[in-house]
C-alpha cells in the first residue's frame, strides 16, 4: 500500500486535521471564558504550518509526471521549503505562556502544547514525504544530508522569525531585508551569538525528534519499496 496516496494517506491527513480542530476548539473555549481574543496568532501559525504539507502533496503528484528539476516541481519545492519553518516555529510560542499566568495557566499550558505538537507532527510528516521522494532518486546518505540541511535552514529561519520577526511572506515582499538579516550573523558573528545558540538548539530539538519519527515510520513502511 502506498503511503503518499490512497485512503491510508487520506485517513492520516484527516486525523491530523481533527487534531488541529481540537487545538482551535481549545483556543475558542479559552477565548469565550476569558472574554478575549488573545493568542489568536496560534491559529494563524497552525494554518501556516499546514501549508508545507499541502505543497509536499502537490510536489509528489507533480513528480509522478515530471523530473524534479523541471520548473513545476522546483517551484513547489521552493514553496515547501519556504513555509516549512512555520511548522517548527510553533515550538517557540511557549514564550507567550508568561502572558497567561493571571488566568488559568494550566489550561493554557495544555492548549499551547496541542498547537506545538500539531505543528511538529505536520512538519515531520511533510519532511518525511519529501525524504521518501529523495530516497527514490538518490542514495540514503545524500537524502539524509539534504534533510539535515533542510532542518538546519528551518532552525535558522525560526531564529529569523522569533527574534527578528520575519515571516515566509517577507521572502517575496521584502527579500532584501531577509537577505541582509540572514547574512549579517555570518558577517558579524560576535554580535549574533544568540542567533547561533537558538539555531543550534532548535536544530538539535527538531533533528532528534525527526530521527525518532523516521525510525518509527520505517517500522511500518519502507520508503524505498513504495511506488511513486
Amino acid at each position: 500500500m502506498r503511503f503518499e496516496g490512497s485512503s491510508r494517506r487520506n485517513r492520516l491527513f484527516a486525523t491530523l486535521g481533527l487534531a488541529s480542530v481540537v487545538s482551535v476548539g481549545m483556543w475558542l473555549v479559552g477565548a469565550i471564558n476569558n472574554h478575549s481574543l488573545n493568542y489568536w496568532y496560534l491559529n494563524l501559525n497552525l494554518f501556516l504550518a499546514w501549508l508545507p504539507i499541502i505543497f509536499a502533496g502537490w510536489l509528489i503528484l507533480s513528480l509522478r509526471q515530471r523530473p524534479w528539476l523541471s520548473w513545476r516541481p522546483l517551484l513547489l519545492t521552493v514553496l515547501w521549503l519556504g513555509f516549512l519553518p512555520n511548522s517548527f516555529y510553533l515550538v517557540t510560542d511557549f514564550i507567550h505562556l508568561q502572558d497567561v499566568i493571571r488566568v488559568n495557566p494550566l489550561y493554557y499550558s495544555i492548549m499551547f502544547e496541542t498547537f506545538v505538537v500539531n505543528g511538529l507532527l505536520i512538519g515531520f510528516l511533510s519532511l518525511y514525504l519529501v525524504h521518501v521522494q529523495l530516497l527514490r532518486r538518490t542514495s540514503a546518505r545524500a537524502a539524509a544530508s539534504l534533510i539535515g540541511l533542510t532542518l538546519l535552514i528551518c532552525s535558522f529561519a525560526v531564529y529569523l522569525g522569533r527574534d527578528l520577526r520575519l515571516t515566509s511572506f517577507d521572502l517575496v515582499a521584502n527579500p532584501v531585508s531577509v537577505l541582509f538579516s540572514a547574512t549579517d550573523p555570518f558577517v558579524r558573528p560576535a554580535s549574533h551569538i544568540a542567533a547561533f545558540t537558538l539555531t543550534l538548539a532548535v536544530f538539535v530539538f527538531i533533528g532528534t525528534f525527526y530521527f525518532v519519527a523516521w525510525q518509527l515510520l520505517r517500522n511500518f513502511h519502507r520508503p524505498h519499496e513504495a511506488q511513486g
